[in-house]
């Protein structure tokens, strides 16, 4: 099992000093990874309700965020060996040759520890910001993979597609990491799980309802990685982005414990869940957690 932590990039936390401070003590403490998000805007009306709020509205800390790939800079510059990912950015929202070649600096500068963690987006506001339409945005994400793979590795450039084009060029740099740094999508509907198996390294998810629930996911997954592109525990990985909440006090009845959310609880609760976790892992692929 490897295990990561997230950047403090966000809100009140999300200060020069707490990101030094973070990253240098996650590689000092043997941690895997380390990882930031992406929030373009923080609209006060979304046209999209947040589904973790009763009122469907954007928690305050989305109001200030970090950009990702500075932030992982940064964070290279004051580590050494430890692994930097973006768990998500959304790749849609960004120009796809600038996306590549700033992951290739990173890649390069971090000395071959970038991870490539991709989104589709789900906030409609963020769409208009970015002036892409929402209609065929799976389709478009299919064909952006493909390009970002050509920028990274082939010598001359050539695309020609419906959403992106790019006559025949010369771009650099190329990552360290070859044939490029490990790509990674996030997404949760089984609609997407075409996409990633057919063109990713692997599968970035979350704990949404019960463990079973992800089981059955991470199952579903695995099993198409395996029918439809021959990909296995060694080419194929899965990330759990989770956030633990820990409590001072056990759940006081059976019924409540038994409808505890996964990741919250007492420091016992939540180790008995990452040793769940854990055995999924074992019957299924290798996960970062």
């Amino acid at each position: 099992m490897k295990v990561g932590m997230v950047l403090p990039e966000a809100g009140y936390q999300a200060t020069r000093k707490n990101i030094i401070q973070a990253a240098k003590q996650a590689e000092e403490e043997g941690f895997d990874s380390l990882w930031v998000w992406e929030r373009l805007i923080c609209p006060l009306k979304p046209q999209t309700p947040y589904p973790l709020t009763p009122d469907g509205s954007l928690p305050t800390e989305f109001q200030n965020v970090f950009d990702t790939l500075e932030t992982l800079t940064f964070a290279a510059a004051n580590t050494s060996k430890i692994a930097l990912g973006t768990s998500v950015i959304d790749m849609l929202f960004h120009n796809p040759v600038i996306l590549a070649r700033r992951f290739a600096t990173l890649d390069i500068l971090s000395e071959g520890r970038a991870i490539c963690g991709f989104g589709i987006g789900w906030l409609k506001d963020e769409y208009q910001a970015s002036n892409i339409s929402l209609k065929d945005r799976g389709k478009r994400a299919d064909e952006y993979i493909q390009l970002l793979k050509k920028i990274w590795t082939d010598d001359i450039v050539e695309f020609k597609g419906d959403y992106y084009n790019i006559p025949a060029s010369k771009i650099g740099p190329k990552p360290i990491q070859k044939p490029h740094p490990p790509l990674y999508m996030g997404a949760f509907s089984p609609k997407t799980f075409r996409r990633i198996v057919k063109y990713a390294n692997g599968w970035i998810g979350m704990i949404a309802g019960t463990l079973e629930d992800f089981e059955n996911t991470v199952r579903t997954i695995k099993d198409k990685a395996s029918r439809e592109a021959n990909k296995h525990e060694d080419n194929f990985k899965i990330i759990l982005l989770t956030y633990p909440k820990v409590m001072e006090d056990s759940s006081s009845s059976k019924k409540e414990q038994d409808q505890r959310p996964p990741m919250t609880g007492t420091i016992d609760e939540i180790g008995g869940d990452l040793k769940r976790i854990k055995d999924i892992w074992s019957r299924t692929y290798n996960i970062w957690l």
